[in-house]
C-alpha cells in the first residue's frame, strides 16, 4: 500500500492543490482525472518521486519500486534496442556481478581469519540468498516478449536506441517498465504514440499482469477498459471514485446536481435571514435573534459548487468547391528504403465524400501512402488527384513543425491571406486561444495547445479533401469530441490516421489495413474490423509476426 499524506502544491503564492490524502492499493487499477491544469502531471510526479510538493508527503514500503513513464521524454542514449530494454534487469545483472566479483577476492584473500574476510563471507551470503530467491526467469524471453508486444520486430532488436522516434523511445521505456514489475506504474499518455494493436496489448497486460497502476490519458477506450476507479483532481481538492471512467462521468453529475441543490437552498438561507436582520436592526425586542443570525452567518462554511471546465474548442470547416468524383487513386504503387520493402503494388481508390481511415501497425507504411498521394516522396506506380482536388493535410508531427519563436499570432499571421486576416482574433478566440494568450510564444504552449494553433493553420483555406495523421495526440477528452463532430459534418472526403478507437468510432465505413507490405482494402467499420480480426483478446493476435 501507498499513501499520500496531505500533499498540496503552491506556485508563486498560487494554490494548485492542498491536502490532498488517499492511498493505493495493491490491485488498484486508477485513471487520474481532471481539466488541464489541474495538477494531475504534477500529482504523478510527486509520487513518482521526481518533484517536490510543497507540503505533505507519499509513503511506500522500503522495498515497493514505482516505475514512471512521463509524457516527453528527454534522454539520450547510444545501445542497441535489446540492451537498452534489457536495462530493466540491470539490479539483477548487478547482484550476480557483485558476487561473482566479491567470489574471486576470496579466492585470493589469504587472511581467513580477519574481520574484512568475514564482511565478504556474509556479503557473499546476503547476496547469494537475494539472488537464488528470484524466480527463475528467461530473461532474454521476456524482453523479446515485450518489445514484440509493443511493436517491435526482431529485426528491431540489434540496432541502435538513436535511430528510432520519440514515440519508439518512448516505447523501449515502456518496456523496461513493463519488464521490471514494479509496485505501481506511472503512466502519462502513454498511449499517444502507439497504434492500435499495441494499445490492445498495453490494456492486456495492466490488467492482467500488472499490479497497481495509475494512468492519465485522454483515450476514453484505453481508460474505460484498464482502470476500476477514478480520481479527479478539481478546485485544489480531490474526489475518489470507485468507477472506471464512464460510470464516473455519471456520478461527477450528480455529485454537481446535489451540490447545486445545496447551494441553492443555503443561498436562500443566507437571504432569509439577511433579510430578518436588515428589517429587525434597530429594533430593541429583536436584538439578540439578530445578533444570534449575525454570527451564525459569521462562522457559516459556504457550500462550493465544482467548477466545469467551459472553455471548449469550436471547430466547423469550411465549405469548398466540389471535386472531381475519385479525388484520390492509387494504382499498383510500391515503395522501399533500399532493402526494405515498405508496401507494393497497393491500390486504392477513395470516392467524393468518402471517410476512410489507414490502421496498421506502425512501420507499415500508413504515413508512407499519404506522403505518396502527397507527391512528397517518389515511389512506383501512380497515385493521382481528381479534378479540383484541395488537400488539407495534418501530419503527425504537425505541432512540432510550429515555429517556437513566434507568438500564437503571428504564427496564424504569417499564413492568412486576404480578408482572413481580419479575422484572426476571432477564428483564435474559437479555438481557446484568447485575450492576452495570443501573445504568448508558441515554445510555453502545452502539447494539446500546439495541436490546436496547429488546426488554425489547417482552416485558413477551404478543402475537398483532409488528410488526418494522428490528429488527436495531446487533445483533451472535450477537444477530441468537438473535433469528431466537425470531422462527421465535414461535406469532403477524409483520410484519417488514428490509433484512437473511440475515436474511430463512427467517423468511416471503410478500412485500408495495412499488413505485410500490402495494402488490403475493408467494408467495414473500425469495431468491425477489430472484432473480426479478434483484436479485442490479446491471445489471439499474432505476435510473432
Amino acid at each position: 500500500m501507498i499513501s499520500v499524506d496531505a500533499l498540496a502544491v503552491e506556485f508563486s503564492g498560487q494554490t494548485l492543490f492542498s491536502d490532498v490524502s488517499f492511498t493505493i492499493n495493491a490491485n488498484d487499477k486508477i485513471a487520474l482525472m481532471g481539466k488541464n491544469g489541474a495538477g494531475k502531471s504534477t500529482m504523478m510526479k510527486i509520487i513518482a518521486g521526481v518533484q517536490k510538493a510543497t507540503r505533505g508527503n507519499v509513503r511506500c514500503p522500503k522495498d515497493a519500486i514505482v516505475a514512471y513513464l512521463p509524457q516527453h521524454l528527454l534522454t539520450e542514449d547510444n545501445t542497441t534496442v535489446f540492451d537498452e530494454a534489457s536495462k530493466a534487469f540491470g539490479h539483477v545483472f548487478q547482484m550476480r556481478d557483485e558476487m561473482e566479483r566479491l567470489n574471486k577476492a576470496l579466492e585470493t584473500r589469504t587472511d581467513y581469519e580477519s574481520d574484512e574476510y568475514m564482511r565478504i563471507i556474509e556479503k557473499v551470503s546476503d547476496l547469494g540468498e537475494k539472488y537464488y530467491a528470484l524466480e527463475d526467469v528467461n530473461y532474454d524471453a521476456e524482453v523479446e516478449k515485450a518489445l514484440k508486444g509493443l511493436g517491435f520486430k526482431q529485426s528491431d532488436f540489434t540496432r541502435q536506441t538513436k535511430e528510432f522516434s520519440g514515440g519508439w523511445r518512448m516505447r523501449i521505456e515502456l518496456a523496461k517498465i513493463l519488464l521490471q514489475k514494479p509496485d505501481l506504474i506511472l503512466l502519462d499518455e502513454p498511449t499517444n504514440h502507439i497504434d492500435i494493436e499495441s494499445v490492445i496489448w498495453l490494456e492486456d497486460f495492466l490488467v492482467n499482469k500488472a499490479n497497481a497502476v495509475m494512468v492519465i490519458s485522454h483515450d476514453k477506450a484505453f481508460i474505460d477498459n484498464i482502470t476500476n476507479r477514478t480520481i479527479e483532481v478539481t478546485m485544489g481538492r480531490i474526489y475518489d471514485y470507485k468507477a472506471n471512467y464512464s460510470h464516473y462521468l455519471q456520478l461527477r453529475e450528480e455529485r454537481r446536481a446535489h451540490q447545486l441543490k445545496a447551494y441553492q437552498e443555503q443561498q436562500k438561507f443566507i437571504a432569509d435571514n439577511m433579510a430578518f436582520i436588515e428589517r429587525f436592526k434597530g429594533t430593541y425586542s429583536k436584538t439578540n435573534q439578530v445578533a444570534s443570525r449575525e454570527r451564525m452567518l459569521e462562522k457559516l462554511e459556504i457550500i462550493e459548487v465544482d467548477e466545469i471546465d467551459n472553455s471548449a474548442l469550436k471547430l466547423r470547416f469550411p465549405p469548398a468547391m466540389r471535386s472531381g468524383d475519385y479525388p484520390v487513386t492509387v494504382k499498383d504503387v510500391s515503395k522501399s528504403y533500399g532493402d526494405h520493402v515498405v508496401f507494393k503494388n497497393a491500390s486504392m481508390s477513395i470516392a467524393r465524400g468518402e471517410k476512410v481511415c489507414f490502421v496498421g501497425r506502425n512501420g507499415e507504411g500508413k504515413s508512407t501512402m499519404i506522403k505518396a498521394i502527397l507527391g512528397e516522396i517518389d515511389v512506383e506506380g501512380q497515385c493521382s488527384l481528381g479534378h479540383n482536388t484541395q488537400i488539407g493535410y495534418f501530419a503527425q508531427n504537425q505541432a512540432a513543425l510550429l515555429d517556437e519563436n513566434l507568438t500564437i499570432f503571428q504564427t496564424v499571421d504569417d499564413v492568412a491571406k486576404g480578408d482572413i486576416r481580419t479575422q484572426i482574433k476571432n477564428i483564435l478566440g474559437r479555438f481557446m486561444f484568447k485575450g492576452d494568450d495570443i501573445d504568448k510564444k508558441v515554445g510555453v504552449l502545452s502539447g494539446g495547445e500546439k495541436t490546436r494553433l496547429a488546426m488554425v493553420k489547417l482552416l485558413l483555406e477551404p478543402v475537398n479533401v483532409l488528410v488526418l495523421d494522428e490528429p488527436t495526440n495531446h487533445l483533451d477528452l472535450k477537444s477530441k469530441d468537438v473535433l469528431k463532430e466537425a470531422l462527421l459534418n465535414f461535406d469532403g472526403t477524409l483520410i484519417l490516421v488514428s490509433h484512437d478507437r473511440d475515436f474511430l468510432r463512427g467517423l468511416s465505413k471503410k478500412v485500408f489495413e495495412f499488413k505485410d507490405q500490402r495494402v488490403i482494402e475493408h467494408f467495414e467499420t473500425i469495431d468491425d474490423f477489430l472484432e473480426r480480426n479478434r483484436l479485442e483478446n490479446l491471445k489471439e493476435i499474432d505476435l510473432n509476426k
